[in-house]
């Protein structure tokens, strides 16, 4: 597969969040390729700030997300998230108001987001992906939101949104049971635009980033703020519910279990 320009973490200030320009493209790469690019406290609250300091470029038009390797995210680095999530309640209401915040300012964020999910995109990776505009997956990849499979509400992603793409019934049998989500099986359902080639998938998603970049920008903008706004009115009625939930979850034995099940293996 052809690797992208390399990013740098200076605007993120986390090794786990790189970001690298190419012309009027920002490419937003997850590294935390050890664990398979798993989301770790620093790497959440990193995403969490990105979109802000994205807006601030005035340079930019559209931004690309991907992975390093082959991998998009693998959900959760669950030994930390047994400290801190588990554990510790200051650490979990701002993992959970930094969820709130993610969600909110992608669909906020006026500039198109492709991604390009080069690999598995489980949990955190998979609410990311579906929050993107436009969304390529590798025909190697697949989606999967395991939040109730570990004892969690799927509060900050799924529950949201997929019932806007696919049919209640569809979003129901996916979020209770977890199961993988094949990418051509995401294309039929409404997760995702289009399976790629494994080895262009990077390449696609970088030249269709260029090809909406080279668009009138107030036109893209307010186009896509006026599709959002049907993505805003769901995130404002159920988001907050969905948070709390979920934040109630984490002390519950049930999801310790899980995790330890997980740790275990």
């Amino acid at each position: 597969m052809t690797e992208l320009p390399i990013g740098s973490s200076e605007l993120t200030g986390c090794d786990e969040i790189l970001v690298a320009s190419d012309g009027p493209v920002r490419i937003v790469t997850l590294n935390n390729p050890g664990d398979a690019n798993a989301v770790n406290n620093a790497m959440h609250g990193a995403f969490a700030r990105l979109w802000t300091k994205l807006g601030e470029d005035a340079d930019a038009r559209a931004v690309l997300i991907t992975g390093t390797g082959d991998y998009f995210s693998a959900g959760g680095n669950l030994v930390e998230w047994l400290e801190t999530h588990v554990n510790n309640p200051v650490t979990r209401r701002e993992g959970m108001r930094d969820a709130r915040r993610i969600v909110r300012d992608m669909i906020d964020f006026p500039l198109p987001i492709v991604a390009a999910v080069n690999g598995p995109a489980v949990g955190f990776g998979c609410s990311i992906a579906v929050l993107c505009d436009i969304t390529l997956m590798s025909d190697r990849a697949f989606l999967a939101d395991t939040h109730v499979a570990s004892g969690l509400v799927a509060g900050d992603g799924g529950s949201v949104l997929w019932p806007l793409m696919m049919s209640l019934m569809k979003a129901k049998e996916y979020l209770l049971l977890g199961e993988r989500i094949p990418a051509a099986k995401a294309v039929e359902l409404g997760l995702a635009n289009r399976v790629v080639p494994h080895e262009s998938i990077k390449q696609e998603g970088l030249a269709l980033a260029h090809r909406l970049a080279a668009l009138p920008a107030r036109a893209v903008q307010d186009t896509k703020r006026t599709l959002n706004l049907h993505a805003e009115r769901a995130v404002t009625a159920i988001l907050d519910y969905g948070i709390s939930a979920e934040t109630e979850c984490f002390t519950t034995p049930e999801h310790r279990a899980a995790i330890d099940k997980f740790l275990n293996r």
